[in-house]
């Protein structure tokens, strides 16, 4: 099984990640790099460049020579050739899973049926999207006006460490079928596939220096990359801390912002919803991904009225997630993506402990379901908490892993005040049969999404984004290809 990883070896540059620029693999002008880790054992894979202002410098100097061709390039051949780089994600689809659990800790499964497809579809989706936009027009007292889309110039795109190559796709796809280009900077803890998809750039006929990656931390080249004054437009998915430092910067400068920020997801459940279907789907909701979603559904209120019942069957099926080498088709839970996040998510379990929390399952401790072998990866096993009021740290702090809390409500007006009381506004789900009562609740709740009976079903064509401190602008098919042009008005004197 671990012999998978050579299936990523071509794609790394003498075991290193090194920049793409302007259709070249190139080092840091530093000669620097840090350690790539696999999460699953702890130890050192590759090196990954340390890259710092020098290199965005070149990297957005390489996607301003190329803006004028590419932005000039019809809006048909813009899609053939994103098409064409799904085509290639599908064909190298294995390889991608692979190296997506390896960097990431994800199972193989997961990636292979979620994180992948999802990367092809994002290119596939904005290919063709772009062929059916229409501009807007009116005539008034002798005066046409229309409207032009028009690209906003270099963009920074920013993503994180959770769904490294799904998120960057849902980024770099609206950006260049747009007409723009950009400078991209992935997490430093999940490089790889995003060092594997420029070869696909290239072979695909993306031409040199619409894509360019830079590979660093956030200091390092992250923070340049913001404040870069040839960059119009930045788009970050990551932290609410790091999301109010990039505002600060791209505020002096006027920039365009796209942020997607934290969450804290309230997953409400009254009595009269199906268990059947709101259990398994909420334990899912709750520990995909490790819990490393933005989008996790880690607060659950349940009506007062099935409470018990709830706990004892969501603790059941919780108890049937192997946790495990993420390579083993068994394993339905892989390891934390850093040895830093684990620490983290574990103090908050003991915190949990600390507020008067009980655990039902999980809680510190490698699971014995991890091989020996892999004792010194970044393993926690999911973990169900009962007894904390709402206002609880726990219960209103971001832990990104797999903690869930689980508070009994009354009734509407009750849990409503609950799921509203964090800084967060990103999504909820309500499980419920009245159909009154889940579109009164979608109306209260203060999330850019609502699920209602169901979780994380999306549809590229719908709004994506938070409120509160959950971020700025929404992102996804007309919005994101809105926010990656500037809208411009021409009016035209054509007389009585």
């Amino acid at each position: 099984v671990h012999g998978d990883s050579s299936l990523v070896a071509s794609s790394m540059d003498g075991s290193a990640a090194t920049n793409f620029i302007e259709g070249h693999f190139v080092a840091p002008l530093s000669g620097e790099f840090i350690d790539n880790v696999d999460p699953s054992t702890g130890a050192v894979i590759g090196k990954i460049a340390l890259s710092g202002e020098a290199d965005v410098n070149a990297a957005v100097a390489a996607a301003t020579r190329a803006l004028p061709a590419w932005s000039a390039t019809s809006e048909d051949e813009r899609s053939r050739i994103l098409l064409r780089v799904a085509d290639l994600v599908d064909a190298n689809l294995e390889r991608f899973a692979v190296a997506e659990s390896l960097d990431q800790g994800k199972p193989v499964s997961l990636a292979r049926t979620v994180d992948i497809p999802r990367l092809a579809w994002n290119f596939r989706f904005f290919a063709t999207a772009i062929l059916h936009h229409r501009e807007h027009s009116t005539t008034r007292d002798g005066a046409l006006n229309y409207t032009l889309s028009q690209p906003v110039g270099v963009c920074a795109l920013i993503s994180p460490w959770n769904l490294p190559i799904y998120l960057l796709s849902f980024k770099i796809a609206p950006c260049i079928a747009a007409g723009n280009t950009c400078v991209c900077k992935p997490s430093e803890f999940t490089s790889l596939t995003a060092h594997m998809l420029c070869a696909l750039l290239n072979e695909a006929g993306v031409p040199p220096g619409v894509v360019n990656m830079v590979f660093g931390t956030g200091p390092s080249c992250g923070a340049p990359l913001v404040a870069h004054p040839g960059v119009p437009a930045v788009s970050f998915t990551g932290s609410t801390a790091v999301g109010e430092i990039i505002a600060k910067t791209a505020a002096r400068h006027a920039k365009k912002v796209s942020l997607e920020l934290g969450g804290k997801n309230a997953n409400i459940v009254f009595a009269d919803a199906d268990l059947s279907k709101a259990v398994p789907t909420s334990v899912r909701a709750a520990f995909a991904n490790q819990g490393e979603i933005c989008l996790c559904g880690s607060r659950l209120f349940v009506q007062a009225e099935i409470f018990d019942e709830f706990v004892t069957r969501y603790v059941a099926e919780t108890k049937r997630i192997r946790v495990g080498d993420p390579r083993d088709p068994a394993t339905t839970m892989g390891p934390l993506v850093s040895r830093v996040h684990y620490e983290k998510v574990v103090s908050y379990i003991r915190l949990a402990e600390e507020e008067g929390g009980t655990l039902l399952c999980g809680g510190v401790g490698v699971p014995d379901t991890v091989p020996e072998s892999m004792r010194g990866g970044y393993y926690v096993a999911p973990t169900v908490v009962v007894g904390l009021g709402s206002s609880a740290r726990c219960c209103q702090e971001e832990i990104f892993g797999p903690v869930v809390t689980i508070i009994p409500f009354k009734d509407e007006d009750d849990v409503v005040v609950m799921a509203n009381s964090t800084c967060y506004g990103l999504s909820a789900s309500v499980w419920t049969q009245n159909l009154r009562r889940a579109h009164v609740m979608a109306k209260r709740l203060s999330v850019g999404t609502v699920w209602i009976n169901c979780w994380l079903v999306r549809d590229l064509r719908v709004p994506f984004g938070g409120m509160k401190q959950s971020g700025v602008g929404r992102e996804g098919g007309e919005f994101s290809l809105e926010f990656y042009t500037e809208a411009k008005n021409v009016c035209v004197h054509i007389g009585e």
